[in-house]
C-alpha cells in the first residue's frame, strides 16, 4: 500500500497525532508501556500556551497507509538551544512507528527536510520537545516498567533509527536505589559526608515551603540553570517555562521529599522526588485524566511506595560541600520512615561522572538506558 504523509494542520489531525500510541501499544504485546496522560502530551505540543515555543517552533507529521495512521513525528526548531550553544542543530520528537522501515525512513526524511529548510544542518532526538522534558529512546531495560514521565518504547525502534542512518549522540541513565532491600544501606562515607555538610553551621537544610510557592520556584530556577549549565544538551529554561512546569508539579510532589540547601542565605541546591504514579496509571491505558486517571493520581500520592527523583541540582560553587550526600541520606531516611521501598534517580548523562560515579558508589543499580541519536538533515 502507498504511504501518505500528512502535515498536521487541523484539530482533527492533532487528535489523531496524539491518539496514535494508545492504539499502537497493545497491552498483550507491550505490558510494560504506561500511557502518558493525554493532557500532558497536548500541553507539550501547545504552541500558544506552552512558554517553550516562545523561542521554538515545531511541525507535526502523520504517516498513513490506506487511511490508517502508522507513524508520527515532530520536527522541532529550538532557537534557545542554538543561541546558547552556537550551533545549527534541529530536533525530532514524539516519534512512534509500526515496525516498518519505509514508514520510519519517510518520517525522518520529511522531518529532516523541514529542519533543513530552516537552515538546520543536523537532527537530534527524540526530544519531547527538549532535554528539559521527556527525551531519549529506550535501548536497555525493556523488561522494566518506566517511572513517571520517562519513556518506554519497543526494542525495534533502535533498529529503525540505525538503519535510517542515525548514530548515538549520548546515553541517559536511570539508577535504582533499593532502600528497603534486605542488606542494603548507604555506605558509611556517605553518612559522614552528609554530617560534615551541616557542621560548619553556615548551611541551612529545609523543606520547600508550598505556602511560598513563587519564592521557592524562583530559587529552584536559579539553581537549575546554574547546576546544569555545562551539561551536554542543556538549554536554560526561561522563568516563564520553569514556572509553567512547576505549577503542573506542585500538587504531584510528596512535600516530605522536596527540599533545599542554602549556604549563608544563598540557595545552593534542591531535590524533588515524586511518587511513581506510573504504578497507579499502569492500567489507565487510554491516557485520559477523566473519569479514572485523576482518581488514580490522587490515590497514588497517598499509597505508592516507590518514587522518582526527577530533579537534583547543586550550584557549581557548592559542589564540594557534600550536598549530594546530604540530600541522598535525607531522602533515604525520610522515605523509609514513610514506608517507601525504593526510588529511581533519572535521567543522568552517562559521562557525567560528578553524579554517575557517586551513584554507583552508593550502591545504586543502573535500571534503564535511553539514547539520543543524531544524523545530518
Amino acid at each position: 500500500m502507498p504511504l501518505e504523509i500528512r502535515t498536521v494542520s487541523s484539530r482533527a489531525d492533532l487528535k489523531r497525532f496524539v491518539a496514535f500510541p494508545y492504539a499502537l501499544y497493545e497491552k498483550r504485546r507491550y505490558p510494560q508501556w504506561v500511557a502518558p496522560l493525554r493532557v500532558a502530551v497536548y500541553d507539550a505540543l501547545d504552541r500558544e500556551k506552552n512558554p517553550f515555543y516562545r523561542k521554538a517552533d515545531r511541525q507535526l507529521f502523520l504517516a498513513l497507509r490506506d487511511g490508517k495512521v502508522v507513524g508520527r513525528i515532530a520536527a522541532i526548531e529550538n532557537r534557545a538551544h542554538n543561541e546558547f550553544h552556537g550551533d545549527r542543530i534541529g530536533f525530532f520528537g514524539f516519534f512512534e512507528s509500526i515496525d516498518d522501515q519505509a514508514v520510519a525512513d519517510t518520517l525522518f526524511r520529511v522531518a529532516g527536510d523541514w529542519l533543513a529548510s530552516r537552515g538546520l544542518t543536523s537532527m537530534q532526538g527524540p526530544m519531547n520537545p527538549s532535554t528539559n522534558y521527556e527525551c531519549g529512546l529506550l535501548v536497555d531495560g525493556f523488561e522494566n516498567r518506566p517511572t513517571f514521565m520517562t519513556a518506554w518504547n519497543p526494542p525495534y525502534y533502535d533498529a529503525l533509527l540505525e538503519r535510517a542512518g542515525f548514530a548515538k549522540a549520548k546515553d541517559l541513565l536511570a539508577f535504582w536505589f533499593p532502600a528497603a532491600e534486605p542488606g542494603y544501606e548507604l555506605p558509611e562515607f556517605v553518612v559522614r559526608q552528609a554530617a560534615r555538610a551541616l557542621e560548619s553551621g553556615r548551611m541551612e537544610f529545609r523543606d520547600l515551603d508550598p505556602g511560598k510557592f513563587d519564592r521557592e520556584v524562583a530559587a529552584c530556577w536559579e539553581i537549575y540553570n546554574d547546576a546544569w549549565e555545562r551539561n551536554w544538551g542543556f538549554v536554560p529554561m526561561s522563568r516563564a517555562e520553569f514556572e509553567h512546569m512547576a505549577k503542573d508539579m506542585k500538587h504531584l510532589l510528596w512535600p516530605q521529599l522536596a527540599f533545599m540547601a542554602s549556604v549563608a542565605g544563598e540557595p545552593a541546591g534542591f531535590m524533588l522526588a515524586v511518587p511513581d504514579y506510573n504504578v497507579a496509571l499502569a492500567n489507565n491505558r487510554s491516557g485520559r485524566l477523566f473519569p479514572f486517571g485523576l482518581l488514580r493520581l490522587l490515590r497514588g500520592k497517598k499509597t505508592l511506595r516507590t518514587a522518582r527523583v526527577m530533579a537534583l541540582g547543586v550550584k557549581k560553587a557548592y559542589r564540594s560541600r557534600s550536598i549530594l550526600a546530604l540530600f541522598t541520606t535525607e531522602v533515604m531516611r525520610r522515605g523509609l520512615a514513610m514506608g517507601k521501598i525504593g526510588a529511581e534517580a533519572s535521567w543522568l548523562l552517562e559521562d557525567n561522572q560528578l553524579i554517575v560515579k557517586p551513584m554507583r558508589a552508593m550502591g545504586a543499580r543502573e535500571r534503564m538506558r535511553w539514547r539520543v541519536y543524531e544524523r545530518a538533515t
